[in-house]
């Protein structure tokens, strides 16, 4: 009996030894594949966890610098932000705060310059959206509305579209064309909520060019 199992013992072990002779490197393939994919997996979450740390780090000094109106020192951590931890909202955030200071401090330039990143590396549509809403109303305070319709020109989120329309309503009267604007201003009027402090200002904006709010929110006629 005991022969007998020993004979089944050495089949079944000869039928393994022949099953791994054919297959064995794939599962070994396999199994490396899997565990290097769960590897690779934490070690990403540890690198976005470390770069998070440090470009918080950094935004702290932005920070601190836009405080302390030190533009150069400004200029500086937003340019290592900007280039070391770019894929993060931190440096979209920094880069919108700095393009306030330098606005504020006169340097329209770099105000632009850091709008104009925000607006093409942003961490995601909506911080691109806000950076060419604000460049584009540079480009117009500076007179040049042509540059800030071409800013407008990318599609935006559904949250800014209203915002998006009613800042091409400002650029088209800028630029001579009362009829473009009005049109403009009713689809931001139509796209901003009833409760939009800012729906009150496109009202004012539409009753410059004769058109009645009401009108439109009762489906009035067109002017």
């Amino acid at each position: 009996m005991a022969k007998h199992l020993d004979l089944e013992e050495q089949e079944q072990l000869d039928q393994i030894k022949h099953f791994w002779a054919r297959h064995g490197n794939l599962i070994t393939w396999v199994l490396i594949a899997v565990f290097g994919a769960v590897a690779a997996w934490n070690g990403w979450n540890y690198w976005q966890r470390h770069q998070a740390v440090k470009a918080s780090a950094l935004y702290e000094e932005v920070e601190r610098a836009a405080v302390a109106r030190d533009t150069e020192r400004l200029a500086r951590a937003l340019a290592d932000i900007q280039s070391g931890y770019g894929r993060t909202a931190f440096a979209s955030q920094a880069s919108l705060m700095a393009a306030s200071t330098f606005h504020e401090s006169g340097q329209a330039e770099a105000a632009t310059a850091a709008l104009t990143w925000v607006g093409s590396k942003g961490a995601d549509d909506a911080y691109r959206a806000v950076a060419r809403l604000r460049l584009s109303a540079l480009h117009l305070d500076a007179g040049s509305p042509d540059q800030a319709m071409a800013v407008l020109a990318e599609p935006v989120p559904a949250a800014f579209e209203g915002l998006a329309a009613d800042r091409r309503g400002d650029v088209l009267l800028a630029q001579g064309k009362p009829d473009e604007a009005r049109e403009q201003y009713r689809q931001a009027w139509k796209a901003l909520g009833e409760r939009s402090e800012y729906r009150r200002l496109v009202e004012v904006k539409l009753a410059s060019l004769g058109v009645n709010a009401s009108d439109l929110a009762t489906g009035g006629a067109q002017q």
